[in-house]
C-alpha cells in the first residue's frame, strides 16, 4: 500500500477531486486487472481510450482514478488526478510505486533502427563476465543475471518495466542494459525512468505504419536525447548523416564512435572473414566472433559504452573477444556437405542490404547465394517491394514468402513485394507463400559451397496467422532439411 501524495511526488497534476491521502493497492491501466484499492490510469491507446472505462473500474473497486478528462459525475468515494497527458504520468506514478528503480542501479538505453538487441545482449555479457550483476531488456529476452523472462515487445508497458527493474535492484544488479524502440518513446513508456546513458545505432526506413514520415521517425529517436539527464552520457555514430543530429540538445556528456571519421572512439576493420572480424579500436587489435561491417559498429559502440562507464578498455577488448554472436543476429550454421545456412532477423532495407553486402564480401565467387525473404503484416508496408528489389539484386536466387502475416493475406504481401522486382532480377525470382516449403526448396536447391540466407524472423520462435501463433523456428527448419 502506499499513499498517493507519495505516489504523485513527480507528477504535474491539473487538479484533484477528493482524498489525498488515500492508500492505493496496486498501479493499473488495464481496466480488467482493476480490483478493491486499486489505483487506475486512463490511458488514450492506439484502439482504445482507458477514460471509457473509467465507470467499470469504479465499480470493479478502483479508489483512484487518473485521468486527463473528469467525468461529468463524481463518486464521492474515489480520488480524481487530473494531469495533461496520462501515458506520461503512467511512467512516473509506476517509476514511484516501485521506488523509483532505476535511480537504484546504471540504466542504459540504446535506440535505432537496426542493431539495438545485438548491443543491448553484448553489453549484458561483458559486465556479467566482468563480474557484475546485471539486467537485461531486449527484443530476445529480458534476464536478471542467469534467469530469464520471455520478452513480449521491445520495450515493456512502464507498469512491467519499472517492476522489471524493481525485481533487478532487489536482486542486487548494478546495471540494466535496454532497447528504446521508437514506439516506446512515444508512447511515454520509458517516462519517469533515470538513465546512466543513451546510445544512437543508426536510423533507416522502418515503422512508418506507426510514425507515417520518417521525420516523425527521426524525433522520436531524438527525443530520446533531448530528455537525458545531464549525469548521463549520450553516444552517437558518427557514420550515420543522423547521427549528430542526435545530440543536438541534450544536456548529457556528447561522444561518438566511428569506424570512417574522426570521433571519441575510433574503429577500423583490418579483415572480415566468414568466421569473425579483425579489428583496430582506438589503436588496438582484437578478433571477434562477430561477423560483418554492422557487428563492427555493434562491437565499437559496446567497446565505448562500457568505457564510458569506467571500464578499463585493455579489459573490455579482452572480453569482447570471448563473445559469441546473438541468437537470431547473422546465426551462422554449417551443413555436413559444406552448405552454408544464415538466419537473420533482418526485416528492413536497410539490415537486409547489411546482410547481403557482408555476406556478398565474403565469397570467393563460385557459390550460389539463395535467399528466403517476406514482410510482415501489419506493418509498414511502403518497404515491401524495395526489399524485394534488394532480394533480387544482391542474390543469385530469390524465394519470396510469408514472414508473420498476421491479419493480412500473405498472397497480398507478397504481391506487393513482387511489384518490386523487374527486368532481369524476375529471372532469379520465385514464390512459395508456405515458409516451411520455402526453406524446404532453398535447401534442395542449395550444393556443397553455396550459402542460403534466412531473412526476416530471426530469433523468433513462431509464426503468426490470422492473429494465431504457431510454434515456427527457421533454424530447426534449416536443420531438418541440411541433414
Amino acid at each position: 500500500m502506499k499513499q498517493l501524495s507519495e505516489i504523485l511526488s513527480d507528477v504535474k497534476t491539473l487538479s484533484v477531486k477528493g482524498n489525498r491521502d488515500v492508500m492505493a493497492g496496486d498501479v493499473t491501466f488495464d481496466s480488467r486487472k482493476v480490483k478493491a484499492g486499486s489505483l487506475f490510469v486512463a490511458v488514450k491507446g492506439t484502439h482504445t481510450d482507458g477514460h471509457d472505462y473509467i465507470p467499470a473500474v469504479i465499480s470493479a473497486g478502483a479508489v483512484v482514478v487518473v485521468c486527463e478528462r473528469l467525468p461529468e459525475t463524481l463518486d464521492p468515494k474515489v480520488t480524481y488526478v487530473q494531469v495533461a497527458d496520462t501515458s506520461f504520468a503512467l511512467g512516473q506514478i509506476a517509476s514511484a510505486w516501485y521506488d523509483n528503480p532505476s535511480s537504484n542501479l546504471k540504466l542504459v538505453g540504446i535506440t535505432g533502427t537496426n542493431g539495438k538487441t545485438t548491443t543491448v545482449t553484448l553489453l549484458f555479457n561483458l559486465f556479467r563476465e566482468a563480474g557484475y550483476h546485471a539486467g537485461l531488456l531486449s527484443t530476445i529476452s529480458n534476464r536478471i543475471d542467469d534467469e530469464e523472462i520471455a520478452s513480449t515487445h521491445t520495450t515493456p508497458d512502464a507498469v512491467e518495466l519499472n517492476s522489471l527493474l524493481s525485481q533487478m535492484v532487489d536482486r542486487g544488479c548494478d546495471y540494466c542494459f535496454m532497447e528504446v524502440s521508437s514506439h516506446s518513446i512515444v508512447q511515454n513508456r520509458i517516462a519517469g525512468l533515470t538513465f546512466a546513458g543513451g546510445i544512437f545505432s543508426n536510423i533507416t526506413h522502418d515503422h512508418l505504419d506507426f510514425h507515417v514520415t520518417f521525420d516523425e521517425y527521426l524525433k522520436a529517436k531524438k527525443r530520446f536525447f533531448d530528455e537525458l539527464p545531464s549525469g548521463a552520457f549520450a553516444l552517437t555514430n558518427l557514420d550515420d548523416r543522423n547521427g549528430r543530429v542526435m545530440l543536438q540538445n541534450t544536456q548529457a556528456l556528447k561522444k561518438s564512435y566511428s569506424l570512417m571519421t574522426m570521433a571519441d572512439f575510433k574503429g577500423r576493420i583490418i579483415e572480415t572473414p566468414l568466421d569473425g572480424l579483425h579489428l583496430e579500436i582506438d589503436g588496438k587489435e582484437i578478433w571477434c566472433r562477430l561477423v560483418g561491417q554492422f557487428n563492427a559498429y555493434n562491437i565499437l559502440a559496446v567497446y565505448s559504452a562500457a568505457v564510458l562507464l569506467g571500464e578499463e578498455p585493455f579489459d573490455v577488448l579482452t572480453i569482447l573477444s570471448r563473445l559469441g554472436s546473438v541468437e537470431g543476429r547473422f546465426d551462422y550454421m554449417k551443413s555436413s556437405d559444406g552448405i552454408i545456412a544464415i538466419v537473420d532477423y533482418a526485416h528492413t532495407p536497410d539490415a537486409l542490404q547489411n546482410v547481403l553486402d557482408t555476406i556478398s564480401n565474403l565469397r570467393t565467387g563460385n557459390e550460389t547465394l539463395i535467399t528466403v525473404v517476406g514482410c510482415g503484416g501489419d506493418r509498414d508496408r511502403t518497404k515491401r517491394p524495395i526489399m524485394a528489389q534488394i532480394a533480387g539484386r544482391m542474390s543469385d536466387k530469390v524465394i519470396i514468402t510469408s514472414d508473420n502475416p498476421r491479419s493480412e493475406e500473405p498472397e497480398a504481401i507478397i504481391s506487393e513485394m513482387l511489384a518490386g522486382i523487374e527486368g532481369e532480377y524476375s529471372r532469379k525470382v520465385i514464390k512459395i507463400t508456405d515458409r516451411r516449403e520455402a526453406i524446404k526448396t532453398a535447401c534442395a536447391m542449395a550444393r556443397p559451397g553455396d550459402v542460403i540466407l534466412v531473412a526476416g524472423k530471426g530469433h523468433e520462435k513462431y509464426q503468426e496467422i490470422n492473429g494465431v501463433r504457431h510454434h515456427f523456428d527457421d533454424k530447426e527448419q534449416l536443420r531438418e532439411f541440411l541433414q
